[in-house]
């Protein structure tokens, strides 16, 4: 519900991070699909978590897998890294091993380009 009133407040794109893919890891914390498609209507960004709890599988290809759920619901432009290294949750990996991460998406086809929209471009834009 926070999230259908932050949408009728502001016409402003929501970052919404640290979540996962509802209809890819059916967990109560993962934002339902239909309400992550309007926040990227309005420009907004998701950024996908790195533990199990909102992947469902926290590995380097368990969240490369989540990662492309989230471009196919919201497309490349709105999707982001919400890793949560605060350590406030545990993760699996740490930035050492994006190059698997990285690798996990080449071989889905991504694009050098749309890996680095993901790996931070979409962040600073």
């Amino acid at each position: 519900q926070v999230v259908e009133d932050v949408l009728a407040m502001t016409d402003s794109p929501l970052v919404v991070s640290h979540t996962g893919v509802h209809g890819h890891c059916e967990v109560k914390r993962n934002i339902p699909d239909a309400l992550m498609q309007r926040i990227a209507a309005g420009g907004g960004l998701i950024g996908i978590g790195f533990w199990a709890d909102v992947t469902c599988d926290d590995s380097p290809e368990g969240v490369a897998a989540t990662l492309l759920a989230a471009i196919d619901l919201v497309g490349i432009d709105h999707v982001a890294l919400g890793s949560d290294y605060d350590g406030t949750v545990t993760t699996t990996f740490d930035a050492s091993e994006y190059a698997v991460l990285t690798d996990r998406l080449l071989a889905a086809g991504l694009s050098e380009s749309e890996i680095r929209q993901v790996m931070g471009e979409n962040t600073i834009r």
